[in-house]
């Protein structure tokens, strides 16, 4: 995984909350009055009214269902993609386990879609219906993660300055708990993370989804998915991207090594689109869209592969089909020996042209989202190119140099992604140019 932090998030919600999910949460400590104030959004952002009356103030309507779901965890984690595979699920390929994925998302938000249309008045972002304080609670939890996502991603913030302000937050809101995620096996607490600490941290997750957030960040994410058609199991998956980081340091071929990139950025382009929303001209299917955000997420993750292959080495870990390394008659040792032999380059020009390759179908989907959601996501699929070109421009050797984007090109970059950005549809551009003529 990409090393990723998130330290000034923890000094505004709950400044412990790693500390929650290695030793459990009653260890959790701090100032009695911020914690009380975050206590006040756990159970439902659940507050008292003059009189001594409670109420729920935030329940997900559209994910009521999940709260069924709450007694079967254990079981429903003994079938992740690390530990015991239900029968039926042996043999399946990890494009096969990945398509589920995407074919749960597709039906979400094509009945959403549907409900739409039934109903000319319906919006694709759900009314509030909580009280002026809770706004006001839920207001400064998006504040600080547009902050997180401000310091962390500024490219990509950038970018989402032209969303609606409701998709903004909510892109804000997904940013920050996918960076609190990576953090735990990537963190300066990484060393001390167990499964059982990302079991908790998917407990954590669920209660998220049936409306219970643990703080303020939680809340600023229950109260996006009760309002956008998000399902929850991509970010189940992203968690089991950690659950293979802590036991998994070697891929035999590259259906394993696909199955981790889903796992890990595959999965954010599919919590991701329902936010950002298809150009209601798109004639595209909802389902191609869909394959072109997961096409997005496997090829920057290959792209994080091969740029990171020496810090990588150093810790220990290949990233690297091991059937396609002997195929060009190498081995782990020359990678942790970091030679750059013709042997090696000829194996990264076959890497970067499959990276390449989920680029290619990544951009045809970029032009089916909604206009004011496609700058960030092109800024973020031309840079990522452009690292490939550095890998290429440092004759290959990313055992001892970090090909990056400078300041400069990426500047550079944006005014292009923009430019991408108001093309429309393809569609919608042939039937343009028809009745031009």
């Amino acid at each position: 995984m990409q090393a990723a932090g998130l330290h000034a998030v923890n000094s505004t919600a709950s400044p412990c909350w790693r500390e929650m999910l290695l030793v459990g949460a009653s260890s959790c400590s701090g100032d009695g009055n911020n914690r009380s104030a975050l206590l006040a959004l756990k159970g439902g952002l659940r507050t008292s009214f003059p009189g001594g009356s409670s109420s729920v103030l935030m329940v997900p309507r559209a994910v009521l269902s999940q709260r069924q779901e709450a007694s079967s965890r254990a079981s429903a984690r003994a079938q992740s993609s690390l530990l015991t595979e239900p029968l039926d699920r042996n043999f399946q390929s990890a494009e096969q386990r990945v398509h589920e994925a995407v074919a749960k998302q597709v039906a979400i938000v094509e009945k959403e879609q549907s409900r739409s249309s039934q109903n000319p008045k319906f919006v694709d972002v759900r009314p509030d219906l909580t009280p002026v304080s809770t706004l006001e609670m839920l207001e400064e939890a998006y504040t600080r993660c547009g902050e997180v996502c401000a310091e962390y991603a500024k490219t990509f913030y950038l970018g989402t300055k032209l969303m609606t302000p409701e998709r903004q937050r909510a892109i804000w809101a997904i940013y920050v708990w996918c960076r609190r995620t990576d953090e735990l096996v990537d963190g300066p607490n990484a060393s001390r993370i167990t499964p059982t600490a990302l079991d908790r941290w998917e407990d954590r997750l669920e209660d998220i989804f049936c409306g219970q957030p643990y703080d303020m960040l939680d809340a600023a994410l229950a109260d996006t998915v009760s309002k956008f058609p998000v399902d929850i199991q991509p970010f189940r998956d992203m968690i089991d991207g950690m659950r293979m980081d802590l036991v998994k340091s070697r891929y035999a071929n590259f259906d394993e090594l696909y199955l981790y990139c889903y796992n890990v950025a595959g999965t954010v382009g599919l919590m991701s689109v329902p936010i950002m929303g298809i150009d209601p001209e798109s004639k595209a299917t909802t389902q191609s869209v869909y394959n072109g955000a997961l096409a997005l997420g496997i090829a920057n993750q290959l792209t994080n592969i091969l740029r990171d292959v020496g810090e990588d080495a150093r810790r220990g870990r290949v990233y690297l089909p091991q059937d396609e390394l002997a195929r060009f008659g190498l081995t782990d040792e020359d990678i942790f020996a970091g030679k750059v032999t013709d042997k090696w380059r000829a194996f990264m020009k076959d890497q970067i042209k499959r990276a390449r390759m989920f680029f290619v179908e990544a951009e045809q989907s970029v032009l089916e989202l909604d206009k004011d959601s496609r700058w960030p996501v092109w800024s973020a699929l031309l840079l990522y190119q452009q690292i490939l070109d550095a890998i290429e421009a440092n004759d290959y050797d990313n055992f001892t140099k970090r090909a990056y984007v400078n300041k400069w090109k990426k500047f550079a970059t944006l005014p292009m992604a923009y430019g991408r950005a108001l093309l429309k549809p393809p569609g919608v551009q042939a039937r343009s140019a028809v009745q031009s003529l």
